[in-house]
């Protein structure tokens, strides 16, 4: 794709404006570690939820899409689709707890949770675990994408085009440690107006340069006929017949992955920057609201520019042998094929914008592990607050450093991903319950993952189940989720339970529901108790039903659908309106500050 002048002064212009963003924050993120990390904890929802959804918005995710619809139509998205049940949970159920106990990371919780030797190895473990290398395998796979676009949209070698990605992450790197978390924050504003509006145009043209969306519609039903056995490729619904997704694999998505598991991003009962964001909140009604915009512009808006580019692409790609073995490549050919010559700068500026949303918060994300829960807690406990930015600073461009040689090994590592994420598997319910019951202990925790890993890699290695397979990966996650589980349970019984004093210091910051702490709460009298588990069990419901609903209207709609894609999208908007009014009934008091 040829570039005019007038493209790299757009593209340029864009950095400028990025750098222009980290130089105006500077001096108001680094006068402590908690404005550099937490933007001192005065953010308001929308800035915070958009923020979460940029940072979900990486340079591969329309790719992947593309490759998911290419191959299983638009009910191919349903592996990530299921996974509202876990976000509204966190919502509803953790939002408040998260900013009520006030920790800098989600890793800290275990010392405000637990106590001794075990919480400390946990904090430990957990920050170089999430720190260095999940979070260097997560920006390899984002610096990896980006390399693979700018070779196909720019026509140049691998070797060039990590050299373009080395200078956006560096100037990404830059803005992070000129300005930490206000930097990214605004930052992230700014780029995701750009990244949609950018997707929607190409959404727009490509549906244009196919004939209209009744003559891609038309063709798409004819490439159904070829499709035998692998239902519509426009059903929402997956075919549960179908080799990709039989009942089994369904089932599991729908009733026990969401909670069962544990994966950077979605993590059952929050964490992550998703938890960094709630911490950055001016008080609980803005958590709570952040993340309620944030699952319902992540699920529910965001995804269908996508989704129509790759049913585009199937149609225009359907006979093509590259196509077939590499599906993800549709976006970038139907890119370079349809949209205008006059918007490639903005294009290209709106990849960079998807890259550096997610790695700025990566590199935030991880740097804030390592500096707070390593390196002031363990080896320099008593500095000055200019002393800990300054390391942050320092430990952000390392973080930078380490994912560019991560990105050279991508390849020989994908391996490493599996086995990392298995330490995750199965141990998502001790981090759901461990807010509400106080028996769970440090060694629950440690339990849980040291038998989830154990117990995948056995039945991965040993018995020779295959997660990519779907089959496989049902049965894999029921006996792991199974056996684990109970290890867990087993442990907290077998061992002694908190001092009392560390439950009741919990109980009183914290203040979740009384009903699993009894023995806590009866002592705890100064504490008013909060009896609002119906209340958000039926918030909860009704939040899931909200974003179906309106991710099903929105999607009736753009397929040209009106009146019944209207009807899904206001029926979501008025159970909106009735959780809204809900909240309000109770007292925002409630989730104060």
């Amino acid at each position: 794709m040829q570039l005019t002048l007038i493209d790299w002064i757009v593209i340029a212009l864009y950095f400028v404006f990025n750098l222009g963003v980290g130089l105006y924050f500077r001096k108001r993120a680094t006068q402590s570690v908690s404005d550099f990390f937490v933007g001192g904890r005065n953010v308001t929802w929308w800035l915070a939820g958009t923020s979460m959804v940029a940072t979900t918005f990486a340079a591969d995710t329309p790719l992947v899409v593309t490759g998911l619809v290419a191959r299983n139509g638009i009910a191919g998205n349903w592996i990530w689709w299921s996974m509202v049940f876990s976000g509204m949970l966190t919502v509803f159920f953790y939002a408040k707890l998260w900013r009520r106990a006030g920790v800098l990371t989600d890793v800290e919780f275990a010392e405000i949770r637990y106590s001794g030797a075990p919480a400390t190895f946990l904090r430990g473990f957990r920050a170089l675990y999430l720190g260095l290398p999940i979070n260097l395998i997560i920006m390899g796979w984002v610096n990896l994408a980006i390399v693979k676009i700018m070779m196909t949209v720019l026509g140049v070698g691998k070797l060039e085009a990590l050299g373009f990605a080395i200078l956006i992450m560096f100037i990404t790197a830059s803005i992070s440690t000129l300005s930490g978390l206000w930097g990214v924050l605004w930052t992230d504003l700014f780029q995701f107006v750009l990244k949609m509006g950018m997707v929607i145009l190409l959404a727009v043209f490509a549906v244009q340069a196919t004939g209209g969306m009744d003559s891609l519609l038309s063709q798409l039903h004819a490439v159904d006929q070829s499709r035998s056995g692998a239902g519509s490729i426009l059903s929402f619904v997956p075919d549960l017949n179908s080799v990709w997704m039989p009942l089994i694999t369904f089932f599991v998505y729908i009733a026990v992955n969401w909670w069962a598991s544990w994966y950077p991003g979605a993590e059952p009962g929050g964490g992550g920057y998703v938890a960094q964001r709630i911490f950055s909140a001016k008080d609980e009604k803005h958590s709570l609201l952040a993340t309620l915009w944030f699952n319902i512009a992540h699920y529910a808006l965001r995804p269908w520019p996508w989704i129509i580019v790759g049913l585009v692409a199937v149609v225009r790609f359907q006979h093509d042998a590259a196509f077939q073995a590499d599906p993800e490549s549709g976006y970038i050919r139907i890119l370079i094929s349809d949209l205008p010559a006059y918007l490639r700068g903005l294009m290209l500026a709106a990849f960079a914008a998807a890259y550096m949303s997610t790695i700025g918060t990566q590199l935030n994300w991880g740097a804030s592990y390592l500096v707070n829960d390593v390196y002031k807690r363990f080896f320099a406990r008593a500095r000055s607050e200019k002393h800990y930015v300054t390391i942050s600073q320092a430990v952000t461009m390392l973080l930078m450093i380490l994912s560019a040689i991560i990105t050279f090994y991508m390849d020989s590592i994908v391996g490493a991903w599996r086995f990392l994420m298995a330490l995750g598997a199965g141990t998502g319910l001790v981090y759901i319950l461990r807010w509400f019951w106080w028996r769970i202990n440090a060694w629950s925790e440690i339990s849980a993952m040291a038998s989830a890993f154990v117990v995948s890699v056995i039945l991965q290695f040993g018995f020779g189940y295959d997660e990519s397979q779907p089959r496989d990966f049902a049965i894999l996650l029921l006996i792991t989720v199974a056996i684990t589980t109970a290890v867990w349970i087993a442990v907290t019984y077998l061992t002694s339970p908190e001092p009392k004093e560390k439950l009741l210091a919990f109980y009183r910051r914290v203040r979740p529901n009384p009903a699993m702490w009894g023995p806590v709460a009866q002592e705890a009298t100064d504490v008013a108790p909060e009896r609002d588990g119906i209340f958000n069990i039926v918030n909860w419901l009704l939040g899931v039903a909200m974003i179906y609903l309106l991710l099903f209207g929105t999607g009736h709609l753009v397929l040209g659908e009106t009146a019944f894609g209207a009807a899904l999208a206001i029926a979501g908007l008025v159970i909106g309106a009735f959780i809204y009014q809900r909240l309000n009934a109770r007292g925002w008091k409630t989730f104060s500050a």
